[in-house]
């Protein structure tokens, strides 16, 4: 017989909120059977409307709260922290690092079957407002004006707004400059429903310690009209600017940067630094979007791996060579691994820009490149690996296991497959020592970690 469900779509009903998800909304269970209410803090007593059932679960909205969290603050709007990608904004920051705590705990816990391993506090930021030093917006049209900001939550309406509580103020000003230049000067903005018009997408990119700032014009069109006004007033109204770039994107596609990309004015690249390291940055380079915690969370790597300077090391996933360098200085040699082409050649151009010569990079997958080494007798003292949010291939962790490096530090952004991928390493010989969350997005769910692991005797 199949279950009847304890609630009914359009039910209102009161609840108290137990936990949070992993993606920030509040969890209240009614007889056993779990409802998802986005806004909802643990401790909280609210009415809340059901408006979808399904078998495991149901999801709510919230109505009216009747007892309030300590951790809840108020916020500009009660969509800023949905639209803006903010999902936490209404937790204060201590509330939000208890959290994402906790989150970490729980699920090397029930995931990983971890027990005994060291949590250490997460590391949070002095500062946690306005870190973001990239941001791309939207563009399009409302009462025949030009709008640019965030797409509404599961809809493409864009809602127009000159300010993003996690973007820097350089970024914000940034987007906000070009977009009002574009529509001074009549660029009309890309209709996704007709395929036709101009200006689809602005980025910004700024480099935190140089000031140096890059704008980037994503268009559906190969030509931009008024193009060397938009130069003109550009460089005028933002002196930091040195880079404007055009990326062209004709395809019906939810995809933001086309295939064709070159340079307007200025430079190919702007310039940052993660601590000494200086990196060049292009309109297509993947880079840390918030620097100050990047070199938090690669100074703990740079420790759990113990250097001598005498370790020949391995570079899973390496990118532009972010941490592939801050290891070099340390270890005899590093050998890099991406897939994306373009990224193991701003890798390399990163490692001629800072005279490190102890860094080799290959292209091609981790799970294929690096288990071909190891039949080749390649071996490494220490492997660090740095996944996508989908965690570790099986066949790497197989090679690791068969490799026998001493020591293995895995850099993650997603707790779940973390677990998942240290319960493997743990199975195969290798014992977990500690783990050091830290908040790379304050406001945001996501959460990043750095564990140390070493081979069992």
């Amino acid at each position: 017989m199949s279950r009847t469900l304890p609630v009914q779509k359009n039910e209102y009903i009161e609840v108290v909120f137990e936990d949070l998800t992993h993606d920030g909304a509040g969890v209240a269970k009614v007889d056993g059977y779990p409802l998802f209410i986005p806004n909802g803090l643990p401790g909280e007593k609210a009415k809340i409307k059901v408006i979808k059932v399904n078998k495991g679960y149901g999801v709510g909205r919230l109505i009216e709260l009747y007892e309030k969290s300590p951790y809840r603050v108020d916020i500009p709007s009660e969509e800023q922290n949905q639209y803006g990608g903010c999902q936490l904004e209404h937790i204060s920051y201590e509330g939000q690092l208890i959290y994402k705590e906790n989150q970490v705990r729980q699920v090397l816990s029930r995931i990983g079957k971890l027990e005994d391993v060291v949590v250490h506090p997460i590391i949070g930021m002095d500062q946690p407002f306005h870190y973001r030093n990239k941001a791309q917006v939207p563009v399009g049209e409302k009462d025949g004006k030009l709008i640019a900001g965030f797409f509404k939550p599961r809809s493409h309406e864009i809602v127009d707004t000159d300010e993003s509580v996690i973007q820097l103020p350089e970024v914000n000003e940034a987007i906000k400059a070009v977009k009002e230049i574009c529509g001074e000067l009549g660029i009309p903005a890309y209709n996704e429903e007709t395929h036709k018009g101009v200006l689809r997408h602005i980025m910004a990119r700024y480099g935190k310690q140089t000031g140096e700032l890059m704008i980037v014009v994503v268009t559906r069109t190969a030509d931009i009209p008024f193009k060397n006004k938009l130069i003109e007033k550009v460089t005028a109204r933002l002196p930091q600017v040195k880079s404007i770039v055009h990326n062209v994107n004709s395809k019906r596609t939810n995809v933001i940067l086309g295939e064709k990309t070159s340079v307007l004015w200025g430079n190919e690249f702007i310039y940052d630094y993660i601590g000494n390291v200086k990196f060049a940055i292009s309109a297509l380079s993947f880079y840390q979007v918030n620097p100050v915690q990047t070199k938090v969370l690669y100074d703990k790597a740079l420790e759990y791996a113990n250097l001598s300077g005498e370790e020949s090391v391995i570079d899973a996933y390496c990118g532009i060579g972010t941490i592939s360098l801050f290891l070099a200085q340390k270890a005899k040699q590093v050998f890099g691994v991406e897939i994306v082409l373009e990224a193991i050649e701003d890798a390399r151009r990163n490692a001629d820009l800072n005279g490190i010569t102890n860094a080799e990079f290959a292209v091609g997958e981790a799970e294929v490149v690096i288990p071909t080494w190891y039949k080749e007798g390649n071996t490494a003292d220490v492997l660090v690996v740095d996944p996508p949010r989908k965690g570790c291939d099986e066949a790497l962790l197989q090679t690791i296991i068969d490799m026998k490096p001493t020591k293995v530090v895995y850099v993650s952004c997603n707790p779940g497959t973390l677990a998942r991928d240290l319960r493997i390493l743990e199975d195969g010989g290798y014992k977990t020592l500690e783990v050091q969350p830290v908040d790379m997005f304050p406001m945001t769910t996501h959460v990043e970690c750095v564990a140390q692991l070493v081979k069992k005797l």
